[in-house]
């Protein structure tokens, strides 16, 4: 059974909470009672109206918090979805699929996740790991023989965990473009050679999309299948993402996907959707979902689906591999950042809250990719999780995450408040 930890021990009014909260509905608040069930001289049940007050203020609170970002044209449209524990208690999309035809994004309207993709890459590693078919610290040229550091030595050291951690030792985003351009996976492998490396292998940081889609040959050359089918076999499949896909045929079939949209003089317009991704790097940045699946996927992630993944694995890819300096980032300005690691595609950040000086683990990633914009974080010590997709480029995405999650906690700390204050307590 999975062991569901808290920051603090949880309230029963979050409790009845999550056995009470239906997604689909947005039901009516009705009148308040005053009764409450006694179960133990020191335990309470909240009444009934606590958790459909909760449901109605947090569709208020994020709905309104969408529809100032589409009233300030700030974003064209998107698509939420909120998880908590084992229950997905908010879902939704706003705005249009395309601004031209005024369509709705809804909660099964498909958009491209870019380097959110990398999570899944790093999930689809471990699960083969956990199979006895890979380790972490194997040698990719053992797998790719084409390819080639700047020396034999170097070229031998790289490993899966290297590649997984952009710690392979190369310039920041060597050979994107190539990768963007569409030349096969191998032979842009054979072309590192030709890269002048700026440390040893598992010492430094900087991020890769080349490189790392090589972990998605690895994983074709172990199975001796496509990698769109392992990822459909191994993760859709098993956790019913079932419009999700890795293709961009799979996208041009579907009859509600989000089209991509650039910003110009007189407005948002929509664009064409490339084929960048699909053809050689899917595990760096070539995933299609709608928000209905990155529900289930945000609620694989805290753990409630060990038959896919058991939760040790899942601990070591979500562990720190290297530590990432600096202040520039976007995410690296959220209120309470404290540092931030990578560890095998997901970033690890900690936090430090202003009023107890407790520190707080965030396991996060962001996607950008043809003019899509993704976020997805997971709160583990709150067993909480949070994903927004977005078809535009825009200023909300850099602080959806942590503006979301602030909406949620005031929420809960209000509800509770209000609780307290009129529950009666029997000693």
């Amino acid at each position: 059974m999975k062991k569901i930890t808290l920051i603090a021990a949880p309230s029963m009014f979050f409790v009845a909470l999550l056995l009470s909260f239906t997604v689909a509905e947005q039901p009516k608040l009705p009148q308040k009672s005053q009764d409450h069930i006694v179960i133990s001289p020191e335990v309470l049940i909240p009444e009934e109206n606590n958790s459909l007050l909760y449901k109605e203020r947090l569709v208020d609170s994020i709905t309104a918090y969408f529809n100032k970002a589409l009233h300030e044209n700030k974003i064209v449209g998107a698509a939420v979805t909120i998880v908590k524990c084992d229950s997905v208690i908010y879902k939704s999309g706003y705005g249009s699929r395309n601004s031209t035809l005024k369509d709705t994004v809804n909660e099964n309207t498909i958009f491209r996740i870019g380097s959110v993709s990398k999570g899944f890459a790093g999930i689809l590693a471990g699960i083969h790991v956990e199979e006895g078919l890979l380790s972490w610290e194997d040698k990719i040229v053992d797998y790719i023989p084409d390819f080639q550091m700047s020396s034999r030595n170097q070229t031998e050291k790289v490993t899966l965990s290297h590649i997984l951690s952009h710690t392979t030792g190369l310039p920041y985003h060597s050979f994107t473009n190539l990768v963007e351009a569409g030349l096969p996976i191998t032979s842009i492998a054979s072309r590192f050679k030709n890269v002048f490396p700026i440390g040893q292998p598992g010492r430094i940081y900087s991020y890769q999309n080349a490189v790392f889609a090589l972990s998605g040959k690895i994983i074709e050359e172990i199975t001796g299948k496509p990698l769109v089918e392992v990822i459909q076999d191994k993760i859709f499949k098993p956790l019913e993402m079932t419009s999700a896909s890795a293709s961009y045929e799979a996208l041009d079939e579907s009859d509600n996907v989000a089209q991509p949209h650039k910003r110009f003089r007189y407005g948002w317009k929509p664009i064409r959707i490339n084929k960048k991704y699909y053809n050689n790097a899917i595990a760096a940045g070539g995933i299609n979902a709608s928000i209905t699946d990155m529900s289930k996927w945000v609620r694989f992630l805290l753990g409630n689906n060990p038959e896919v993944m058991m939760p040790n694995t899942m601990n070591t890819v979500f562990s720190p591999k290297i530590q990432v300096g600096g202040r520039s980032k976007y995410y690296q300005r959220w209120p309470g950042f404290s540092k931030s690691s990578y560890g095998l595609g997901w970033r690890i950040h900690t936090f430090i809250n202003k009023e107890t000086k407790q520190p707080s683990t965030m396991i996060h990633h962001g996607g950008t990719v043809n003019n899509y914009r993704s976020e997805i974080a997971i709160y583990p010590e709150e067993d909480l999780g949070i994903c927004v997709l977005f078809n535009s480029q825009n200023s909300l995405a850099k602080n959806c995450i942590p503006e979301i999650y602030k909406i949620i906690k005031e929420i809960t700390a209000t509800i509770e408040e209000e609780y307290s204050k009129e529950s009666l307590i029997v000693l």
